[in-house]
């Protein structure tokens, strides 16, 4: 079985069969804290919200505690804090002990993250050439800088995944996946140590000592590393002596449950779709591991993580990676992303003047918002007459960058453009706006699509997945934009599915993460790419004036620097 957590709403838990088809799910909600840049949450609040979702889980999928063959975690990549003893330590401003996990997309270091790219450490060559305030080494220096006595309290530093999986075994071994996408450990260090049919814990050997010392950090490295990893482990490798007698009780388990060493969500959403492939419609003469090499992963929910993989290592400008081993054993990760993605659509639509109306009508249909605002487009779009429906937004041009640019640019200055807004405040004007928005999305992931391609990948091919994926018009854009059939995965679930490939290595049921991947993934629909001409030539043309949006704002950015110098 599996456990997730999610950024905003919920845990979820679910309780998968050895085909990979999801047997019962079941969510519980946890708290959060938003002040400006600064987002929090708690750990006591995540583990009762996972305990009892595991619970729920078991009982709606009729499976007894001894019928649970393994159980894997995955998290966002947040900042837990903690002491001695494991309690909570504060990193807000409010003092709150509660508040003791620096959530992902939180944004409060990216002063830190300035200074410690321009170190130019080697370190930095293996995140895209610099850090992002997302990940945790700008984290950790905000919090020695401005939280000192919360500094001196932690004696463990985690990442959500591997707090979660240290709390139900007791086992402080951290995740490759973790420690080499947002801590900058260098996981080609245990390249000739690696088989992953006999994968094990090992001394945590690609911690960097002169990167720490130079950033301010030098005291993370003391006692081997203690307070931010001493040993590591491949994703899927059995912790410890799997359920403590303690987390057995509270998750309604048996103890000794084996607990996969655990991935970050949007990784475990690749192992849970990337071999999900239909059988006769993408055949091809590749070998498997080169195949493989051909495809792109979105996982698509509040932002969207772009997962590509490759034999041979590939060193992209302002993507992150290569990460060797991160997700799929033995193959360099490749990692785009855009920073908002579900959370930029949610704002334009709930800060429009038209959404109170369209969401209680939507509500009396019994759809949501999307579904109708949907509908709308499709209505308008016969009503004009329009040649096709994407070309309903000619005049409106969205740069999606609200929480600045992920990637390609690594720029998390960039601020969002809407270019074409008028005095109407329509349900319609809601609708193009949103469309508009999506677009702007795509085109973005077409950016980051033709940045890798252009420095060695070869993607052809998108795998979908995340609440996001659930939007029709949201994947069918996306396939137009960018020219690639995008699969959707047979299972709604796919993240929760990946987090249950760990569970199932680490019992033993498949020799190797990849082996599970390609027992439990499956593919459901194919989305294919428009076949006429004009929608390419229209989404050819928009998408030089989105790459242009960015462009004129670097050119102002610039002329206000030296208005104000």
């Amino acid at each position: 079985m599996s456990v997730r957590c999610n950024l905003f709403l919920s845990i979820a838990s679910g309780v998968f069969d050895q085909k990979g088809k999801l047997l019962g799910s079941a969510s519980s909600p946890i708290q959060i804290w938003k002040e400006k840049d600064c987002i929090e949450q708690s750990s006591t609040d995540i583990w009762h919200a996972v305990c009892a979702a595991v619970k729920s889980a078991c009982s709606l999928a009729n499976v007894a505690p001894e019928d649970v063959a393994g159980l894997g975690f995955t998290a966002t990549c947040s900042l837990v804090a903690v002491d001695a003893d494991g309690s909570p330590v504060s990193v807000s401003w409010s003092g709150d002990t509660r508040r003791n996990i620096i959530v992902w997309m939180d944004h409060r270091a990216v002063n830190q993250a300035e200074r410690i790219n321009a170190s130019n450490s080697p370190v930095l060559q293996y995140c895209g050439g610099g850090v992002s305030p997302e990940m945790q080494a700008p984290k950790l220096l905000w919090v020695k800088e401005n939280l000192q006595e919360s500094w001196s309290m932690v004696c463990r530093w985690m990442d959500l995944s591997d707090w979660l999986s240290y709390r139900a075994t007791g086992d402080d071994t951290r995740s490759l996946c973790t420690t080499v996408c947002k801590w900058t450990y260098l996981g080609h260090a245990h390249m000739e140590q690696w088989k992953e049919s006999d994968s094990r814990d090992m001394e945590a050997c690609g911690w960097d000592n002169v990167f720490w010392e130079e950033i301010g950090l030098g005291d993370l490295v003391e006692g081997n590393c203690a307070k931010i990893g001493r040993s590591v482990a491949f994703p899927g490798h059995p912790l410890g002596s799997g359920l403590t007698t303690t987390a057995a009780k509270e998750l309604g388990l048996l103890p000794g449950t084996p607990v996969g060493t655990p991935l970050i969500d949007a990784h475990a959403g690749g192992v849970g779709v990337m071999e999900s492939l239909p059988d006769e419609e993408f055949k091809t003469d590749l070998t498997d591991e080169d195949a493989i090499c051909h495809r792109m992963v979105l996982v698509c929910g509040t932002s969207t993580c772009h997962m590509a993989v490759s034999k041979n290592k590939l060193f992209v400008p302002g993507v992150w990676g290569p990460f060797w081993s991160a997700m799929v054993p033995e193959l360099w990760l490749t990692e785009g992303g855009q920073s908002a993605t579900g959370a930029l659509l949610d704002y334009i639509i709930e800060n429009h003047v038209a959404a109170p109306l369209l969401s209680n009508r939507a509500s009396s249909q019994s759809m949501s918002i999307y579904e109708l605002l949907n509908k709308m487009l499709l209505s308008m779009s016969h009503e004009q007459n329009s040649p096709f429906l994407s070309a309903l937004t000619q005049d409106i041009h969205v740069l999606p960058d609200f929480h600045g640019n992920r990637s390609p640019m690594a720029d998390p200055k960039s601020k969002g453009v809407i270019y074409g807004l008028t005095l109407d405040t329509s349900e319609k004007h809601l609708a193009l706006l949103y469309l508009a928005t999506i677009q702007g999305i795509a085109y973005g992931t077409r950016h980051i699509v033709e940045h890798c391609n252009a420095r060695g990948h070869k993607i052809d091919t998108l795998l979908a997945c995340g609440g996001l994926a659930k939007n029709s018009m949201y994947i069918q854009e996306h396939a137009d934009i960018i020219g690639c059939p995008i699969i959707l995965p047979r299972e709604n679930e796919p993240v929760l599915l990946g987090a249950a490939v760990l569970g199932a290595v680490a019992g033993k049921k498949f020799p190797g993460v990849h082996d599970a991947m390609k027992a439990l993934n499956a593919a459901g629909k194919v989305v294919n790419p428009s076949s006429d001409p004009r929608v390419k030539k229209y989404h050819d043309a928009k998408y030089q004036i989105f790459r242009s949006l960015y462009e004129q704002q670097l050119s102002h950015r610039t002329a206000m620097a030296q208005a104000l110098q």
